[in-house]
Formats: C-alpha cells, structure tokens, sequence
C-alpha cells in the first residue's frame, strides 16, 4: 500500500519533532525539552505536539527510543571492521544522541527519570558494541567504558573531539 501524502506529512512532523526534542536535549538536558521549546523550534504547534505525545516525559522517551535503533554490524566483519564499529556505537550515542547537555544531566543525576530511561537504553548499545567485538578482547566491558571515557575526557579537555580522536583510539585498541 502507498503511502498518502497525509502519511507522509504525519511521519515528517513526527520526525521534527522528534529531531527537535534530541537537539534541546543535546544542548541544554532533559529540561531543556518542554513542549513549548519544541513548539518554538519546529514552529509545530503544540496541541499537534501533544497529539502524537501525552506530555513532556512521554516526548523525552520517544525520542530516546529513536536513539535506541542502530544499525547491526555485518556478520562477515573483520576484527577491524567489528572494533571500530564498535567505537562509533559506543561515543554515537553521546556525540549524536544525548550530547553533552543530556551527558552532564546523566552524571549529575539532575532529572532522575531521565537517567534512568536514559541507562535502560544504554544497555542496548553497550550489549551491541560488546557483542561485536565478541572474543577479539578479554574485557569488553571496560573497553567499552574505555571509549566512552576517553571521549568525555576529550571534549572536556578542548572542549570538542578532534576529527582524528576515533582513529587515534582505534590504533591503541587494535595492537
């Protein structure tokens, strides 16, 4: 069956909406995601935001959710392949997902409900990155805490991530 144009247009204000959600929350937290910041930043209006979301948590989720699905690794990877894989799952859900404003609310613990759908979807991706490299490293846990660490610690230091950092990371881990 075809999609309509009325489907069409539903699924772009869901994906603006949606993208506008991840953005306040990139820059600014789980708080920075009202119905109105959203509202103002898609020029959507909000009764149409509520419509699709019963309210601000519900958004919040949502758009979590979408964070959630990730592309799955190729079978026929090599150990290359899989670790630097691996590494972009592993800081993408940092860099493209919460950012540094949902990564600062997450250690701060500032919006407790955030943080915990916020965790619960972290299990995903690190079960993800962690099977990829499967027995290609004895502690793929902390590797994977490695990463992520070394990213944080990056941006904290410069205050951006050098375009190089994932291959620099790579090398080390691939010796």
């Amino acid at each position: 069956m075809a999609a309509t144009g009325d489907d069409v247009d539903a699924g772009s204000v869901d994906a603006r909406i949606l993208d506008a959600a991840l953005e306040l929350l990139r820059s600014g937290g789980p708080r920075a995601v009202t119905m109105q910041a959203v509202s103002e930043s898609t020029g959507i209006a909000k009764t149409t935001i509520y419509r699709r979301h019963r309210d601000r948590r519900a958004l919040l989720n949502d758009a979590l959710q979408r964070l959630a699905q990730q592309p799955p690794i190729d079978p026929r990877a090599s150990r290359e392949q899989r670790l630097k894989w691996a590494i972009r799952q592993s800081i993408d859900v940092i860099a493209n997902g919460i950012g540094v404003g949902g990564f600062a609310a997450l250690l701060t613990n500032e919006d407790p409900e955030f943080s915990e759908v916020f965790r619960t979807m972290l299990v995903d991706y690190r079960e993800q990155a962690v099977a990829a490299m499967a027995a290609d490293a004895p502690d793929l846990d902390t590797i994977v805490d490695m990463v992520v660490g070394s990213y944080i610690a990056e941006f904290a230091r410069n205050g951006t991530v050098d375009p190089s950092w994932g291959d620099r990371i790579f090398a080390l881990l691939n010796r």
